[in-house]
């Protein structure tokens, strides 16, 4: 980045330090990865030039022959990943293929049932903050407060009760498989369609590590950037008989301009899921992510629901009387980046939570395995229990730090 370092020096020193923070770090964010190299270089090029309004073979510009290729391409390779008869791969992120879904089948009003965010929803699943809060009648589903694991048939008496145009599942901190044909029997049930949510767990869907929506749900939106290991960016996926309607929910209904350069970035992140060396990777984030999960609960910290099946686990902090706004700061501390989350029943407010959030997608890629894990897991101990003492914190950031530089984010150039 010569040129940048000569003409921005500052934006450029910025970027120097978060790669640095990212270097001596570890990414425990569970929507968070490490793209690849390739991944990178398909988003820093010229395609970002171009205008491509549009789909291919129907453009609003000259020019985009290359561009059709291209986004043919990410379509046909996302179809193969996931069995997929039809994929829009142009949402700029997880929440706008979200809006798209409910632009292409709901009117303002209509009713919708969702996990609520204090249960391990998202915000666009119709939160009241969230614009899909503000334009449909929202109605919550939660997880049992005894096994704090989702309840199909209370789920379903919601249902029958609320009678919703439109079921949405899938989560954003959920440690637990879900059972997407059980939502779209369900759905079916009253009448209503099913979108399901995979932003998270797409990696593992496709991967056969988690039962796959698709197919299955009417629709299935995905973030690329979590455990897919792709750019930041929004998919949607269909049967064919909901293709035209999807597709102009995308554009015009909800954005321009595609981002061509992301949607390459896409294909050859999706190029890089259909390997065996992708399906070992996400094999190991779930390996990895148990042994991390059983490691904190050696060292008496309750996780949420017992362990995981997934990704992530969820900590309860509440009989350690530390907020996930404290554990966050602390472990930031000492190099460990994690996120404060809402875990149900908790007492504190959003802004505090009594729990944080952990996953295991960036360590994966960066190779480290169970071993690592258990030394991460009693290092989030040590600080946690240790949470006011900076000298016991700086020890475990300079562990934290030698660890990491053995562990590269970009060890070397490869071929697929």
């Amino acid at each position: 980045m010569s040129s940048l370092a000569l003409f921005d020096p500052e934006i450029f020193q910025l970027i120097n330090k978060e790669h640095k923070r990212q270097v001596e770090g570890l990414e425990l964010i569970a929507s968070e990865n490490v793209v690849a190299r390739e991944v990178m270089e398909a988003m820093g090029t010229i395609l970002t030039n171009k205008y491509a309004e549009g789909y291919p073979g129907k453009r609003y510009y000259g020019g985009c022959e290359f561009h059709d290729q291209i986004e043919n391409l990410a379509r046909d390779r996302l179809c193969q990943l996931f069995g997929a008869e039809h994929a829009n791969v142009q949402p700029h992120s997880g929440s706008q293929a979200n809006e798209a879904v409910y632009l292409s089948c709901l009117k303002p009003g209509d009713k919708i049932l969702s996990q609520s965010l204090n249960n391990g929803g998202h915000l666009s699943h119709g939160d009241p903050a969230n614009m899909s809060g503000k334009c449909f009648d929202i109605s919550f589903y939660g997880v049992d407060f005894d096994t704090e694991r989702l309840d199909y048939g209370v789920i379903e008496e919601l249902a029958r009760k609320n009678k919703p145009d439109l079921i949405v599942c899938g989560a954003s901190a959920y440690p637990r498989e879900i059972d997407f044909k059980a939502f779209a029997e369900i759905a079916e049930d009253v009448g209503a369609r099913s979108m399901a949510d995979i932003a998270h767990i797409s990696g593992l869907c496709c991967t056969g590590l988690h039962n796959s929506p698709v197919g299955v749900t009417t629709y299935t939106t995905s973030t690329t950037h979590k455990t897919l290991r792709g750019p930041r960016g929004g998919v949607i996926m269909c049967n064919k008989e909901y293709a035209n309607s999807i597709d102009k929910a995308v554009f015009p209904g909800m954005q321009g301009g595609p981002l061509m350069h992301v949607i390459a970035a896409k294909a050859v992140c999706f190029r890089e899921a259909l390997t065996d060396d992708y399906k070992e990777y996400a094999k190991q984030v779930v390996k990895n992510c148990k042994v991390l999960a059983a490691t904190l609960e050696d060292n008496n910290f309750r996780l949420v629901s017992g362990g995981t099946d997934n990704h992530l686990c969820l900590l309860d902090l509440s009989d350690h009387n530390i907020s996930g706004q404290q554990a966050e700061v602390a472990l930031g501390k000492a190099g460990i980046t994690v996120n404060k989350n809402t875990i149900p029943r908790q007492a504190l407010s959003p802004f505090e939570t009594s729990g944080i959030r952990i996953g295991t997608p960036t360590i994966t890629t960066r190779g480290m395995k169970e071993e690592q894990c258990k030394q991460i897991g009693d290092w989030i101990a040590k600080v946690l229990n240790h949470i006011d003492d900076e000298k016991t914190i700086a020890g475990v950031k300079d562990e934290v730090t030698s660890l990491c530089l053995k562990y590269p984010l970009y060890p070397e150039i490869r071929t697929l």
